[in-house]
């Protein structure tokens, strides 16, 4: 099975065209190309892939907050 890092790389890289080898942890989402509405969008994709309800509320400004709080809502 996918780590959350895994999903979120390859989510990102399907919407943005990206390669996902080359997305770090550290990325922030709006120098990639994500805006709010595609982060929110990204991730209702990987709630329904993952079967948990993902925190929207909290601020997320790189991948790794998009990790953490999928890997918070897995525990």
């Amino acid at each position: 099975m996918m780590d959350s890092f895994q999903l979120v790389t390859r989510g990102l890289a399907q919407r943005l065209g990206l390669d996902a080898s080359k997305i770090t942890l550290e990325d922030e989402l709006l120098t990639l190309g994500i805006d709010s509405l595609d982060a929110a969008e990204l991730l209702m994709e990987l709630e329904d892939k993952l079967g948990v309800e993902i925190e929207q509320a909290r601020k997320l400004k790189t991948v790794g907050d998009i990790v953490a709080a999928i890997d918070e809502a897995t525990e």
